[in-house]
């Protein structure tokens, strides 16, 4: 990526974690990011780099003052959704029901953030560029490919994320599997929506993120041998070959070899 992403296109994401060393070891041994504990003025945020590019945060999981929270958030990563303008965005978003859970505030002169949830209950996060417009490597091995919301009322969910952003939902063009919605920025399909029933019973509504892999079974094996769970084997779909794994402390996310869908004969 070498500009803006358009407003409403997933842009960062980061993990917020008990550990925050551990994570910098599994990430980076798993997919070759690099990345160590920030300094203290930036709260010992991580940024993982790939190529020397910025791909993903990782940050330990305290509050302002440095204390521990009791009890611990979630271990989850957050996908980010690029805006020019975060005060009018959170407007819309709460006039549309949503919940504003930190935030707004100034990242330096990287840009503004906040982390809200919508109506659904699905947590997300807003950014709004200054200097840093967002992840600048994508697409490839290791790095962010695709976010996917899962809710239990997609029709909710499209009606509330079009309230606050410039995207528009669609049906997904690909031929088979379960209902799929897509959300488009500018006509360019930029993120999926799924409905919770195709998940296991009590998962949460939530965006998950998905890393390319050139081979998801080995990036599978590597994970596993790393410590983490898996909770989707490796299998073959329509969009391609994927799985859907958890980190050792937790965090979901699905790594995929993605195809072109196929053209009319």
């Amino acid at each position: 990526m070498n500009g803006p992403y358009k407003p409403g296109t997933p842009c960062w994401i980061d993990l917020t974690v008990p550990d925050q060393q551990a994570a910098l070891d599994f990430y980076c041994g798993l997919f070759g990011w690099q990345g160590e504990i920030g300094p203290p003025e930036q709260g010992g945020y991580s940024v993982c780099t790939l190529k020397g590019k910025p791909v993903a945060g990782i940050m330990k999981a305290m509050n302002p003052d440095g204390s521990i929270p009791d009890p611990l958030p979630p271990t989850v990563w957050t996908t980010y959704l690029s805006t020019d303008a975060i005060d009018s965005t959170l407007k819309s978003l709460t006039d549309a029901r949503g919940e504003v859970l930190m935030g707004p505030m100034d990242v330096m002169d990287l840009g503004r953030m906040a982390v809200a949830a919508d109506p659904t209950g699905a947590v997300f996060g807003l950014w709004e560029p200054g200097t840093f417009d967002g992840a600048e490597i994508v697409n490839e091995h290791g790095a962010l490919i695709w976010s996917e919301l899962s809710t239990g009322d997609p029709d909710g969910a499209a009606a509330f994320y079009s309230a606050i952003l410039p995207v528009t939902t669609a049906p997904s063009e690909m031929e088979s599997g379960p209902a799929y919605t897509e959300f488009k920025v500018a006509g360019r399909s930029v993120a999926g929506m799924m409905n919770l029933d195709s998940l296991p019973p009590g998962t949460p509504p939530n965006w998950l993120p998905y890393f390319h892999a050139d081979s998801v079974d080995a990036v599978q094996a590597a994970a596993t041998k790393a410590g983490a769970t898996v909770l989707m084997p490796a299998f073959d779909m329509v969009a391609g070959r994927m799985a859907v794994l958890a980190d050792p402390q937790g965090a979901v996310f699905a790594v995929i070899t993605a195809k072109a869908p196929e053209q009319p004969a």
